[in-house]
């Protein structure tokens, strides 16, 4: 599952009306907005390509101006680079050691190709 925080920007005079859009459709979750014409969204997807596709359809709502991705959560993505550090038998042993010390940590640019 992908998330992703959208800024919607619109004319003030134009707020009430885009709202109301935004709160109508099943594409988008509607949150807040400001006095500026500013309203925040979320929208929801199974992969990147379903969350595009609701950008757009968000982008060509009556009103809006601009309709951007300020953050994009990927679940599956995630999962991808967690199972890769898993898997990396280069990272100091350490690193998982629940009774390391913050204090006793030097932190020399690169963790996979130096032992401390």
């Amino acid at each position: 599952m992908n998330i992703s925080g959208i800024l919607v920007q619109t004319k003030p005079e134009n707020t009430d009306s885009v709202i109301t859009a935004i709160k109508s459709n099943d594409f988008c979750e509607y949150h807040m907005h400001d006095e500026k014409g500013r309203i925040i969204v979320t929208i929801e997807g199974e992969n990147v390509e379903e969350e595009i596709g609701k950008l757009k359809q968000l982008q060509v709502v009556k009103g809006v101006i601009a309709a951007d991705m300020m953050y994009a959560y990927a679940e599956d993505e995630l999962n991808e680079i967690r199972d890769k550090l898993d898997a990396n038998e280069e990272l100091p042993t350490w690193l998982n050691d629940p009774n390391a010390k913050a204090e006793d940590i030097r932190y020399n640019g690169d963790l996979t190709k130096k032992m401390l």
